[in-house]
């Protein structure tokens, strides 16, 4: 990894680490500008969202608080969309970190992603970041 952290913070609950570094900020912006998914997406809501989510985030049991937000918002047909998402952030640096993979757990179970299609998207995303 290139170790480059940005100070866009999300709170102290995702395993110590309470900033994204540049290349998973780079992976979001080009998310977010490319993905049919975000096609009605305004960006320049972007930095409040992520100022919202920082403040869930702080409190107490507010890692649980956003993903049960994101479960009761997000249509049933996005949560594997959202799944893929989480992590190709996660694999942006080139190596997934045990904290990033302990996040993608919770996430996965409450999207309710099942096992194997979490196993081919999760395949799929460090395929995507491999470096020759």
């Amino acid at each position: 990894t290139d170790g480059k952290q940005t100070n866009i913070g999300y709170g102290t609950n995702l395993g110590g680490r309470s900033t994204l570094t540049d290349n998973e900020l780079a992976v979001i912006d080009e998310l977010i500008r490319t993905l049919p998914a975000f096609e009605d997406f305004n960006s320049e809501m972007l930095p409040e969202l992520a100022a919202t989510c920082a403040e869930i985030l702080s409190q107490e049991d507010g890692l649980e608080t956003l993903l049960g937000l994101v479960r009761e918002n997000l249509p049933e047909r996005l949560r594997e969309t959202a799944y893929l998402l989480a992590c190709d952030v996660a694999a942006a640096d080139g190596e997934v970190q045990q904290e990033e993979l302990r996040l993608l757990e919770l996430i996965r179970h409450r999207l309710d992603i099942d096992r194997l299609s979490a196993a081919a998207i999760e395949r799929a995303a460090r395929a995507r970041f491999q470096t020759i």
